[in-house]
């Protein structure tokens, strides 16, 4: 077994796993590193996989050291997409066509803080109960102007039972059964 050669940078102390993932997401390529530890290229790959180092390929290591002013904006982009907007990491990193670790990255480069899975389920169920509360006003409105259940429910590709429920979220005064006139009107039978 060959001996590691000394890290030239530390003293001769090779460095851990961990340093060379801070190094290597901050936009260091492998070959810096391999200059700057004197580590081969193996054993380079194999300290990166051991610290969970997700890799780049290199028109991502161009795109991420292309331009500082774009990376800015990108990384404000995806922050706003992060705090106003409830994403994900996830989809932040679908955004920007990333790793989630590179779009975790930009986050807190952009001044933001990155939230629990519990704090994103709490966001995203705020903004969903708005929506349909909003879906229900409107379907409530649309039944008083004598539109019916079925078709309604029809119209919005719901079932009649997901209707009536949106119904009764919104309060809505219903119509007598097999009655499809406007609320409130009474007929001779």
């Amino acid at each position: 077994m060959n001996p590691h050669p000394p890290n030239p940078a530390s003293g001769g102390k090779p460095p851990t796993p961990q340093s060379l993932r801070q190094q290597y997401e901050s936009g260091a390529t492998v070959e810096e590193l391999m200059a700057a530890s004197g580590l081969s290229y193996g054993t380079l790959l194999n300290r990166l996989r051991e610290a969970g180092t997700v890799m780049r390929t290199s028109w991502q290591t161009r795109r991420m050291r292309a331009d500082p002013e774009t990376r800015r904006r990108l990384a404000a982009h995806l922050r706003t997409l992060y705090e106003k907007h409830g994403a994900t990491l996830t989809e932040l990193a679908t955004a920007a066509g990333e790793s989630r670790v590179v779009a975790r990255r930009l986050l807190v480069e952009a001044g933001g803080t990155v939230r629990t899975t519990q704090q994103t389920v709490r966001i995203r169920s705020a903004a969903g109960a708005v929506r349909r509360r909003e879906l229900a006003l409107s379907l409530r409105a649309r039944y008083e102007a004598d539109a019916t259940v079925p078709a309604l429910a029809k119209e919005f590709n719901f079932s009649t039972a997901m209707v009536y429920r949106l119904l009764h979220q919104a309060d809505t005064p219903m119509r007598p059964q097999h009655r499809h006139g406007p609320a409130g009107q009474t007929g001779a039978r």
